[in-house]
């Protein structure tokens, strides 16, 4: 086997110097650095050994300028103060970061005009990719886009689009929120969330899977424990809440559509003098890290941020160098209901 470069040799170690030890050709240690899938596993297994003791870095600049790239993706959302965005963006970057990407991070606050010009590639050469979260485009606004920035969509605004998707199983999501309360002997259960707008398609898949699980439970769907919000925000959640409880007949169990809301219910219950969860037990959507850490701690529905953002990226970069053409895919992730304080109570 040929021997590794001398140690004392303070050259860049480069691409020839892997392929020679690896015993393969420049070629398969190119496809194995960009993330090719036409290289067997033990042929990856044994480039990414002598990348490792080589301690070889690829030159992304030189690359990327031989390619006419710039090594740039976007990454657009609504809000960026809201933590499960701010969450994702974290593990976007870093799943860029492992493939020697950056990524300008950009906030479109749910804006028409401001996702169409995000959609449209933000600056001619500025990015090669672009993963966008959007909440007013329609699928026939990204098909009339002639910019041919390859692009993934996360969220529920769009299905079966133009554009490789990844998104969670809401409807499935909401009604294991909701069946978990039913479980727990709750009779009356409210729902958090409801919005009538266009681009409240989140809203409409998470209040099919409550109004499932109610039907399932053998419950009633009483339609004025259903509590319309403008925004996810905590005030929203806190407002919400506050109808319910001036209701004559009051819930005993609330499942939100975000933790935010939760969060803002949550207070509004306490001012209230309500205990959390003997009286009211309480549900939420997304496992951002303030619920983890409040009192009570917070019931949530978990979708895998980490899944998310690595497929986003893996789909992107594929789109980006080739690998993959045609038809848009869509995948699915994995979710979990994570039980906390706020519906068992704490020592149970």
């Amino acid at each position: 086997m040929p021997s590794a470069p001398d140690p004392d040799d303070r050259r860049r170690v480069g691409m020839k110097d892997v392929a020679r030890l690896a015993g393969v050709s420049v070629k398969t240690v190119s496809n194995v650095v960009n993330g090719y899938i036409h290289v067997t596993p033990k042929t990856r297994a044994r480039v990414e050994q002598v990348i490792k003791e080589l301690n070889y870095r690829p030159n992304v600049s030189a690359r990327n300028l031989r390619q006419g790239r710039s090594g740039i993706i976007a990454l657009a959302v609504p809000e960026l103060d809201i933590p499960y965005f701010a969450e994702l963006a974290r593990l976007v970057v870093a799943a860029a970061g492992e493939r020697g990407l950056t990524v300008l991070i950009d906030q479109t606050g749910g804006n028409r005009d401001r996702e169409q010009q995000v959609a449209k590639g933000i600056r001619d050469h500025l990015i090669d990719g672009l993963i966008l979260s959007p909440l007013a485009l329609t699928a026939d606004d990204l098909s009339a886009r002639t910019d041919d920035t390859p692009m993934v969509l996360l969220g529920e605004r769009i299905h079966n689009g133009p554009a490789d998707h990844v998104v969670v199983d809401n409807v499935t999501a909401a009604k294991e929120a909701t069946m978990h309360l039913a479980a727990l002997g709750r009779r009356r259960i409210a729902a958090i969330g409801a919005q009538d707008e266009a681009a409240g398609e989140t809203a409409r898949l998470r209040l099919a899977g409550y109004r499932q699980a109610l039907e399932e439970a053998g419950l009633p769907v009483d339609e004025s424990l259903v509590a319309p919000v403008a925004a996810y925000h905590r005030a929203d959640g806190a407002r919400a809440m506050a109808r319910l409880l001036d209701a004559a007949d009051p819930p005993d169990a609330v499942f939100c559509f975000s933790d935010l809301l939760a969060l803002g219910a949550l207070r509004t219950l306490l001012e209230r003098g309500y205990d959390v969860p003997p009286q009211v037990a309480l549900a939420g959507f997304d496992d951002i890290e303030d619920g983890r850490y409040g009192t009570p701690t917070l019931t949530t529905i978990s979708p895998d941020k980490q899944q998310i953002s690595r497929q986003a990226v893996e789909l992107l970069v594929e789109r980006m160098s080739g690998v993959v053409q045609g038809a848009a895919r869509e995948i699915y992730v994995d979710h979990r209901l994570v039980i906390r304080e706020s519906t068992i109570g704490r020592g149970m």
